[in-house]
């Protein structure tokens, strides 16, 4: 350990490293779902919402069923009007549909709010609000502040008086927010808007896999399938963990990678030391050392080297996770309660099986000590065999000596640096190929994310320039609108949008459990369009939009929970009406998972169509449209630019990425800068004299380094190549996987290539100069002496 100082630390600090991120990937993924299992459980979370907006069924009638079911637990009917149009310090908070709480007595009977900021009380407030966290610490609105809420002629003022933890609608890349009122102050400000109630209630099932059987009695009860909209708990909890499930994959993948690097690595090392040391080995034996004292000293040397890099691995995989999880769940900490770690049992597992590891690969390698015979080695300094070898190919050198004159004299020394080395170009070239698929993948994910708009159809969101959201239906006027925009000779076309809730009896469903538990009735919340969906810019992934009134395109979701491909007939209850439709396209959507179809607006008789979207003959005309439509309607609509909409979600993505995937880059730049310079150095040391020689008949040092650099530099050019096309093909084809249950099956990337290439140079780079610095023995050594010797 004392000879090898610079191999052994960076062995080290592989493992160091290998480790942190393997348990940071595990403990991410393992706390997270953890925390919101604890606080789903402390709270009474809801396995089911209900969400009743169309009046088809008698809030009081649906709440006593589910009251009177054994083994039930049912909230009392909240009561809420949907609205939009929220204002903080004079700005709009775009792409937020707000419901209106007339906040009913504590204890709700689920989902119980947990206080993050301000007193903790039974109502708020006259003229005060309680806020979501998930609209409070992604705009910055605290305890304290003033919202405006559009709520007729005249904005609304209140005051928020608790910032607290919604559950089941306020989790990350949310776009509604539940706003908890005074019951007097809802009765009163809200009564001039002309927006029926709707009403919301939670589900909560001792045994959740029972809940089939449930379904099937209470709509057994009704007489037909329930026709509101039903949220599952999947789709509830699944984006509280969809950024730690993206970046989990991302660590462990990675982390995997540089284990098996550093196992490499250790290989390498304890074969290079065996055969460095092959005849004083053979003394030892020869002394009486056995074989197995001889491996016993291998695996205390690196059990010593692995245990005083592995627990500070462990210790900082906290740190690390902490970060994570802090920024990805923010939502769920509070003022006096930080979010929780749960790491303990998994830090003991991920450390024993790691040392494991090592130890059985220090094991297997080491036993090539069994094979040394005392004899040869002292004699030969190594094998009989190998030695026998060394003659033949001494004389197979002699004759390639001519490619000396064949090619450069720098080309020739770079070239037989990398192929009279094989062991360590290989262990160089995988290395620069992870590093550039890693660069690479990180730039196109988060390009990708960033640049949502340009691929906004493929995550199942319209292309369209403007969106118009209609705040106050009562009051608006759609016409007027309508013939205001046909008149702007900017504006290319405006279709309008609104929602509906399409039911898919259980008959015509399949289990959705594989085991083969009962079909349930379906709830499939529909966009229906009032124009062109082409238009609009909504895209499938096979086939195409619905244009007839029996036509219907399907979350690819949706195609599964029902087993209907293009060109099968699906049946749906719509206000409960019975529709037959013939499925035209497949789309995938990250919104709602995929659980999701479209329809035309001929299907249904009561649409409110209160989404416009605006296609414009020059998008830069955008801001003004948007500002224009604003100043003249003031408080009956919000008009925003699509980008505004994507930013307000896919910006918290961005944020939560951005911090790994650039901590990843720069280990694998430094891990591949430091192992080329071990490897380098270790293979210059034993060809020292052959330089020398080089030196000696009139080349100097800096032309011997530049070509062994060049050489290696060659050969990262070689990983750079495989490594965009992982980064560009193989990761990105890995993480479909994981977003298949999400809804999304083709994931849309965004290439720049100029920043794809940048950054395959960078890695390039970095491998030149790990070998530049250990070149630099090459000019500290004297030829004279090296000849001598």
């Amino acid at each position: 350990m004392r000879r090898r100082k610079v191999q052994n630390a960076l062995i080290g600090l592989l493992l160091l490293l290998s480790t942190l991120l393997i348990n940071t990937a595990i403990t991410v993924i393992t706390s997270s779902e953890n925390l919101y299992e604890d606080l789903h459980r402390e709270t009474r979370g809801s396995h089911e919402l209900l969400k009743l907006t169309k009046g088809l069924h008698d809030p009081q009638r649906v709440q006593e069923w589910w009251a009177g079911q054994q083994g039930i637990t049912v909230s009392s009917v909240m009561t809420y009007k949907s609205m939009a149009g929220i204002i903080h310090n004079g700005e709009d908070i775009p792409n937020l549909s707000l419901y209106m709480m007339s906040t009913p007595d504590q204890p709700f009977g689920t989902d119980e709010l947990v206080f993050a900021q301000g007193q903790e009380a039974a109502h708020p407030e006259p003229g005060t609000v309680w806020i979501p966290t998930s609209l409070a610490y992604k705009y910055n609105v605290a305890a304290g502040d003033t919202l405006q809420f559009k709520a007729g002629d005249e904005p609304l003022q209140l005051s928020v008086s608790a910032v607290v933890i919604d559950l089941p609608l306020g989790g990350p890349f949310s776009t509604t927010a539940r706003i908890w009122m005074n019951p007097a102050d809802y009765q009163q400000d809200l009564s001039t808007v002309s927006v029926n109630n709707s009403y919301l209630m939670g589900i909560r099932f001792d045994d959740y896999s029972q809940s089939a059987a449930y379904w099937e009695q209470f709509e057994e009860f009704l007489g037909t399938p329930f026709m509101e909209e039903r949220t599952t708990y999947e789709e509830i909890s699944a984006f509280y963990f969809i950024m730690n499930k993206i970046i989990g994959f991302v660590m462990t993948f990675l982390g995997l990678v540089m284990m098996l690097v550093a196992l490499y690595t250790i290989g390498f090392t304890i074969s290079d030391a065996i055969l460095s040391n092959y005849k004083t080995i053979g003394i030892f034996k020869s002394l009486g050392l056995s074989s197995r004292k001889i491996i016993f000293t291998y695996i205390l040397q690196y059990g010593f080297l692995s245990l005083i890099t592995i627990i500070p691995g462990l210790l900082l995989s906290r740190l690390l996770s902490g970060v994570i999880i802090e920024l990805s769940l923010s939502f769920l900490k509070t003022d006096h309660s930080s979010v929780h770690i749960y790491s303990s049992d998994t830090e003991l597992i991920v450390g024993a099986g790691i040392l494991l590891l090592i130890l059985l690969v220090v094991w297997v390698y080491a036993g090539k000590a069994r094979s040394i015979q005392p004899m040869q080695a002292i004699r030969y300094g190594m094998s009989e065999a190998a030695h026998s070898r060394i003659n033949r190919k001494w004389g197979e050198e002699r004759r390639r000596g001519k490619e000396f004159e064949k090619w450069p004299v720098p080309v020739v020394i770079g070239l037989r640096n990398v192929t009279k080395n094989l062991k360590g170009s290989l262990l160089m070239l995988v290395l620069t190929t992870v590093t550039s698929a890693v660069l690479v993948f990180g730039l196109v994910l988060l390009n990708s994310i960033y640049q949502m708009q340009e691929t906004s159809p493929l995550w199942g969101y319209d292309s369209s320039d403007v969106v118009v959201m209609v705040t106050n239906a009562a009051e608006f006027d759609h016409s007027s609108l309508t013939a205001d925009i046909a008149s702007d000779s900017r504006v290319l076309n405006l279709n309008w949008a609104g929602y509906a809730i399409g039911v898919a009896p259980a008959s015509r469903t399949q289990a959705s459990d594989p085991a083969g538990s009962r079909p349930q009735s379906v709830n499939i919340p529909l966009t229906v369009v009032e124009g062109s969906m082409d238009e609009i810019g909504l895209a499938s992934i096979s086939g195409r939009n619905p244009h007839n009134r029996n036509e219907i395109s399907i979350g690819i979701n949706i195609s599964r929970k029902l087993n209907k491909e293009i060109g099968d007939v699906v049946e749906l209850y719509i206000e409960k009406e019975k529709h037959s439709f013939t499925v035209t396209g497949i789309y995938q959507s990250i919104a709602n998972m995929s659980n999701q179809a479209r329809v035309t607006s001929e299907v249904v008789r009561n649409l409110s169509a209160e989404t416009g979207y605006l296609n414009l003959k020059d998008s830069a005309d955008s801001d003004d449209i948007v500002q224009q439509l604003n100043d003249s309607y003031g408080s009956d609509i919000q008009a925003v630019k699509q980008q505004t909409m994507l930013d307000s979600v896919f910006k918290e993505a961005t944020a939560v990425l951005i911090i790994p995937m650039s901590l990843l880059g720069l280990l694998f730049l430094l891990i591949t800068c430091l192992i080329i310079y071990s490897t380098s150095r270790i293979h210059i040391r034993k060809e020292i004299k052959t330089y020398g020689i080089y030196k000696s008949i009139g080349l100097t040092s800096n032309t011997i380094r530049s070509a062994l650099t060049l050489g290696i530099a060659a050969l990262a050019a070689a990983g750079a190549i495989l490594g965009i096309f992982c980064g560009v093909y193989l990761l990105p084809g890995i993480l479909r996987g994981l977003l298949s249950s999400y809804g999304i099956v083709k994931l849309p990337l965004l290439m720049q290539w100029t920043g794809i290439s940048l950054l395959a140079l960078l890695s390039i780079t970095v491998a030149g100069c790990g070998c530049w610095f250990a070149s630099r023995i090459i000019r500290s050594h004297s030829a004279r002496i090296l000849v001598t010797e």
